[in-house]
């Protein structure tokens, strides 16, 4: 499977509990940083949980 490029664009403040947990399991913990994750259905769920706060490109 191919890799995504995860970029957190909006800060984690004022969001849930389990919104930051999934952003830091992502790699993600300030504002432009950038992950190169898996293709796989456990990183699409987390994708999918914290939508508004990322954007995802193709690697």
């Amino acid at each position: 499977m191919a890799d995504i490029n995860v970029k957190l664009v909006k800060s984690l403040i004022g969001s849930k509990e389990d919104q930051i947990a999934t952003a830091h399991a992502l790699g993600l913990r300030k504002i432009g940083d950038i992950s190169k994750q898996p293709n796989n259905p456990q990183t699409q769920g987390k994708v999918k949980k914290i939508s508004h706060l990322i954007e995802v490109t193709e690697a």
